[in-house]
């Protein structure tokens, strides 16, 4: 059951006149996508396609191809942990200017659902575990990517924080739940920086499917004033009655449902009103106009954001808006900033930083110091034109020191691709491999690559038309002994290595074709010994299955899979590497078969033997750092055995730059926790993503991330908002407007001083708590913060506003509103959850 549809934003007569001119025909193409990335053009009214590309960590552009290659920024949970708008705008900024460069008209971005659970697959994409946070960054990184004519797409609306059975199951959770904590984080980036679109979820939430969800309607239209586009997850429409529900655009295109047929069928029936139809083209042009799509409809609006990259949500335009001009901010050098100002400092003895000059031998220990992770899988995944991995970025920083490596524990798992200097493309004899698509024999398209990993969505290559991928390229040995050379694809693969037939398997799909099987795909490889230098021609044919729910989609990875070298041995190379270094820099992380879109985790153990890796180091040289290269929360069973310890996240592609200036302390590393990390994952409170009987039931309610810890009275390992700098803070006479009502703001001030011996960042965190209460309240909330720069020595006053909202809850009686128990509040003013400086009281009148 769907409520009727409220009337559309603000009127433009020259939208409704154009809508006025499609036929019925028309106006239902216009619903649908015309292939994976585009809508419909109607040139008779001056409308040109609309391009949406993956966001949210770059942008990817409408091919998936190494030869048109992206800026790579750091992960969501490397933006979240800064803390900081201005930084999130700069984000939102940065991604635009690269849609813009690529002809991209929308951002599919940010991804803004709850870190509920560090299980999630895409925990790295999404910001953090509290609402608060979450809203304030996202609705600035809407205004930076708005800012320049490009549409930026809140996503997944709404409660997506799982990916196991994410097509099918139903997120059942209370009204509440729904609107203290998972729509909250979704409303300031509607009501305050005005996103032009919104993406629906694939998921169900309490037995309806989101794309058919009254929730689409209340309250992002009816409450929030959302007059932009819900634009469906990919193959996200699955009926024609999602039509009657406040769904817009169906991607990608062809729908089976909202095709010509069936929708329009239901459209001349009466069964889908016109009236709903209209609305939603009319949307579709509202979008298009403020995109610059759409032909004589534009007006010039800019959004103003303050110094502290706050909207000003008077000055949101909700008119069409023709694109600005994009900033010149230098891309590159805002990731390197952006990963440094994301990076949490949680231990340090006093080792760090460690001068250039203070040290002459280094030792750099871990798989993912030379192939480190700066991206998430899936459809946050971009293809840099190049990466500075962390022995890369250490090596440049400390020119004078001998820098020495050990991999010390296999990471990897699955196809990694050769790298670009190893290949050779026989048909133009450059780096890189031929790739051919054949039908009944016959070549019908070519492709010079330069990557072994391959993907196509969208483009020109005939994914459909094809049967057949022929690959071909010689690669170069690095190195003697035996390298284990093969395939990442389901299907039929059949591998030449210097004319015999070495690989020829039938590999089945695992889990859904669009998640795991697709984007971590099934690997199969065989043993090959091998001289340094010696060359390998080799040739590969895949067998292309067409899926119509793959949609032309295809990908094709081929590589070296993991060496069959014996763990203990890994282990005693490294130490021998470490013991006689003055410092020993150990990175740690995940791989792709932990982190990505299209499945959840399993365990928040380091994958392989990390752990005993570091437990080793750290026993062989106390002057040992360690790196953790990864998007989410991850055991540290040696947490207190090191000397110092940095959560780097997923770093972008100067994530070896922005690692070396915080340990040489070019650069403070400015970040604090958004999410709770555990000491082990038994003690995490809330924990499960997998569906039982078709659902995920949040019967946690309001209490999840630092709430739930709080609740259970658990210690974590790092709380949330906790982070060290390289200098000391204070923060004293904390105070507040005593009293408040609803509809008004408290105003909580306090001085900050900098009583360190250098120049730092902090972050003034102020939550709120109730003694007692008439309804189930955390036992404490995170309603307001502020970063502070200051120079040593130096203090200044800080003030944080607090909306009255703040200290509502959602009362579901049968109108359902916002509520305020009148009495006292106490709100707690300091350093994280539980690290507090002070105490100010108000009362809610």
């Amino acid at each position: 059951m769907t409520t009727t549809p409220a009337a559309p934003g603000p009127h433009d007569e020259r939208i409704d006149a154009l809508v006025a001119r499609l036929s019925t025909e028309q106006k239902v193409q216009v619903l649908t996508g015309r292939d994976f990335w585009t809508t419909w053009p109607v040139e008779e009214i001056g409308l040109r396609r609309v391009l949406m590309s993956d966001g949210p960590s770059g942008v990817r552009g409408e091919v998936w191809d190494e030869r048109d290659p992206s800026l790579n920024l750091p992960s969501a949970t490397a933006l979240a942990a800064s803390w900081d708008r201005a930084i999130a705008r700069r984000y939102g900024g940065a991604a635009a200017v690269e849609a813009r460069r690529k002809g991209v008209d929308v951002v599919l971005g940010p991804t803004i659902n709850l870190h509920r659970s560090p299980l999630g697959g895409r925990h790295f994409e999404a910001f953090s575990e509290d609402p608060v946070l979450t809203g304030d960054l996202a609705a600035s990184y809407v205004a930076g990517v708005q800012e320049h004519g490009v549409a930026a797409t809140p996503k997944h609306y709404i409660a997506n924080d799982y990916e196991t059975d994410r097509f099918t199951a139903s997120t059942e959770v209370s009204e509440r739940a729904l609107r203290e904590l998972y729509l909250l984080a979704f409303e300031k980036a509607v009501t305050e920086a005005h996103a032009w679109a919104v993406m629906s979820s694939y998921n169900a939430v309490n037995g309806v499917t989101a794309s058919e969800n009254d929730l689409l309607e209340t309250p992002l239209n009816s409450e929030w004033g959302f007059d932009g586009v819900v634009v469906s997850d990919w193959t996200g429409v699955r009926s024609v009655d999602s039509a009657n529900a406040s769904q817009d655009l169906a991607m990608p295109g062809p729908n089976p449902w909202w095709s010509e047929g069936p929708l329009l069928e239901a459209v001349r029936s009466g069964a889908v009103p016109m009236a709903a139809i209209d609305r939603k083209v009319r949307r579709i042009l509202v979008l298009a106009a403020r995109v610059g799509a759409l032909a004589d409809v534009d007006v010039d609006v800019d959004v103003d954001v303050d110094e502290a990259g706050a909207v000003d949500a008077s000055s949101v335009p909700s008119v069409p808006s023709v694109p600005s001009a994009p900033s010149a901010e230098d891309g590159v050098a805002f990731v390197r900033e952006a990963e440094a100002e994301g990076t949490v400092l949680v231990r340090n003895t006093g080792l760090l930083p460690v001068a250039p000059a203070d040290v002459t031998r280094i030792a750099v220990i871990g798989h993912n110091a030379d192939q480190a992770r700066t991206q998430g899988g899936g459809s946050a995944t971009v293809v840099p034109s190049s990466v500075v991995s962390p022995i890369d970025g250490i090596r440049a920083a400390y020119p004078d020191a001998e820098v020495e490596h050990a991999i010390g524990a296999v990471v990897q798992e699955g196809i990694a691709e050769f790298p670009l200097d190893t290949i050779t493309n026989p048909a133009t004899g450059e780096p890189g491999a031929r790739v051919a698509f054949v039908r009944a024999g016959t070549e019908l398209y070519t492709e010079d690559r330069r990557a072994t990993a391959l993907f196509w969505f969208g483009g020109d290559a005939p994914t459909r038309e094809a049967d057949r991928l022929d690959i071909t390229t010689t690669h170069t040995a690095q190195q003697d002994g035996i390298v284990r050379i093969g395939i990442g694809a389901a299907g039929r693969s059949r591998m030449w290595i210097d004319g015999e037939l070495l690989l020829d398997e039938d590999v089945p799909f695992e889990g859904d074709q669009l998640g795991a099987a697709f984007l971590n795909p099934p690997a199969r490889s065989v043993p090959v010994t091998v001289t340094a230098g010696q060359q390998l021609a080799i040739r590969i044919e895949h067998d292309i299955v067409q899926d119509e729910t793959l949609g032309g989609v295809l990908a094709y990875q081929f590589g070296t899979e993991p060496s069959d070298d014996d763990p203990a041995d890994l282990i005693a190379a490294a130490v021998a590497t470490a013991s006689t270094a003055d410092v020993a820099i150990v990175v740690v992380g995940t791989n792709s078969r932990v982190e990505s879109e299209g499945y959840d985790r399993t365990s928040l153990a380091l994958p392989g033997h990390q752990d005993a890796l570091v437990a080793a180091v750290a026993a062989a040289n106390p002057a040992t750092v360690i790196v953790v290269n990864a998007g989410a929360p991850v055991e540290m069973p040696w947490r207190d055995d090191v000397a110092a310890v940095l959560l780097t996240w997923f770093g972008g592609q100067e994530y070896g730059n922005a690692l070396a200036d915080v340990l040489t302390g070019a650069r403070e590393p400015g970040g604090r926790l958004p999410t709770t990390w555990p000491v082990a994952m038994a003690d995490v409170p809330v924990l499960d993503v997998t569906p039982v009987d078709g659902a995920v039931r949040y019967d946690e309610g309001v209490h999840i991330g630092y709430r739930a810890w709080l609740r259970s009275g658990t210690a974590p390992a790092y709380p949330f908002g906790h982070g060290l700098g390289y200098t000391s803070w204070s923060i004293e006479g904390i105070a507040a407007t005593p009293t408040v009502t609803e509809g008004d703001a408290v105003i909580v001030t306090a001085t900050v001083a900098n009583t360190g011996d250098r120049a730092g960042k902090h972050v003034v965190q102020v939550y709120a708590s109730r003694a007692t209460s008439a309804v189930d309240r955390p036992v404490r909330w995170l309603v307001g913060f502020a970063p502070v720069r200051l120079a040593a020595g130096a203090s200044t006053e800080v003030s944080v506003e607090v909306p009255a909202r703040a200290f509502a809850y959602w009362d579901g009686g049968r109108d359902g509103r916002w509520a305020y128990e009148p009495g006292s509040f106490t709100l707690h003013v300091g350093s994280s959850v539980v690290d507090e400086a002070g105490q100010a009281t108000l009362e809610l009148e």
